[in-house]
């Protein structure tokens, strides 16, 4: 049995039609960047999230760096956040001439530990981006509480978190603004490259759709020195008909969750956590275990993908090795790092492939 690690094929032809049409309406009335498909999807994405403003851009790195740049911050300064997270986190930041500062994360959630953030406030410090990782918010209420004390803003990495809960708030709904991806992977993925900014601010709003054209709300009068980072119609679109069915394919892989939960419960191997706080929407299912690697490579010769989300914090990146730090520098993040395994997972994954996946695990610890 061949298993991928994402079957976008198979989501795809469930709403096929739906999604033809959608591009095809977009290709008759010639209008390719931003206009009323992308709109339509906005003022969807906005209430999903219940936020007051949606703005979409033409990725999730556009939306935290655009994101940052609203929100005022500014080179030299410094933003706090995690480095077990995709490395855009960190870019978004770098871009405008800002410094990540890393705090470690809490070893169940894999999000940033709210207890680490105070020791590295300083007087650049101006803004803390935690990360929901894998589809679960951060602890959000202490990470508010401090920020208040502070007068820090907060933006919310939630590209991983489409729908998912804290306590009864939706992710992307509690900072001064929040960052999705709509990656073709994640749980409400484009066609193609796409991403939003969400944010409950008038002013910020307003200032993210002059950066994303250019500066302009008018044609060629250009307010502000911008950027183009406008999202497409067709991507527009295709989010416009899967955000339909966000909610279904959440309750799926929640289910999806519990099943394989429930297969691997004897195997010894460290199985995702959900926090008392949280609806996870298991944007990826990650387990643990020491000999990762072993089990990655039985597993793809019996014909099951697996990925490793991700194998090097961003403070150990080449990329960031200016920063000048060393392994232990970080210990929860790297221990992670080293026994992180990602099984697939997806709505339409059936009972019959996640069984196929779990006695696989289960016969390699059997015989490690």
């Amino acid at each position: 049995m061949q298993i991928p690690l994402v079957d976008l094929k198979k989501q795809y032809l469930s709403i096929k039609d739906e999604i033809d049409s959608a591009i095809q309406e977009v290709l008759d009335n010639t209008a390719f960047i931003l206009g009323k498909k992308v709109e339509d999807f906005e003022g969807k994405f906005a209430r999903l999230c219940n936020a007051k403003h949606c703005v979409g851009v033409n990725n999730g790195t556009s939306a935290l760096r655009l994101a940052l740049l609203a929100l005022g911050i500014k080179a030299g300064d410094e933003v706090i956040t995690t480095p077990f997270t995709f490395i855009a986190t960190a870019e978004a930041i770098s871009h405008i001439g800002a410094s990540p500062v890393f705090v470690d994360i809490d070893e169940k959630t894999y999000c940033i530990d709210p207890e680490k953030i105070r020791e590295k406030i300083t007087k650049k410090t101006k803004a803390i981006i935690p990360v929901h990782l894998f589809g679960q918010s951060a602890d959000m209420d202490p990470i508010l509480e401090i920020a208040k004390k502070h007068n820090l803003k907060v933006i919310e990495d939630a590209a991983q978190a489409h729908n998912a809960l804290y306590k009864d708030k939706k992710a992307g709904s509690m900072g001064d603004a929040s960052c999705f991806s709509f990656y073709p992977g994640k749980n409400l993925g484009a066609y193609g490259e796409a991403g939003a900014v969400c944010t409950n601010n008038k002013e910020i709003a307003k200032e993210l759709v002059l950066l994303r054209q250019h500066g302009e709300l008018t044609r060629y009068y250009h307010d502000i020195i911008g950027d183009n980072c406008r999202m497409e119609a067709i991507q527009g679109a295709v989010l416009g008909v899967k955000i339909k069915y966000i909610e279904e394919w959440t309750e799926k892989r929640r289910k999806n969750a519990e099943h394989y939960n429930k297969l691997l419960k004897e195997s010894g191997i460290a199985l995702p956590y959900e926090a008392d706080y949280a609806r996870h929407v298991y944007h990826i299912y990650a387990i643990r275990l020491k000999n990762r690697d072993m089990l990655r490579e039985f597993l793809g010769k019996n014909g099951v993908s697996a990925g490793i989300h991700y194998p090097i914090p961003v403070h150990l990146q080449k990329a960031y090795s200016f920063m000048g730090m060393k392994k232990g520098s970080f210990p929860v993040s790297e221990k992670v790092a080293g026994e992180i395994l990602s099984l697939p997972m997806y709505p339409e994954l059936s009972e019959e492939q996640m069984e196929y996946v779990s006695n696989s695990i289960n016969d390699f610890i059997k015989n490690a």
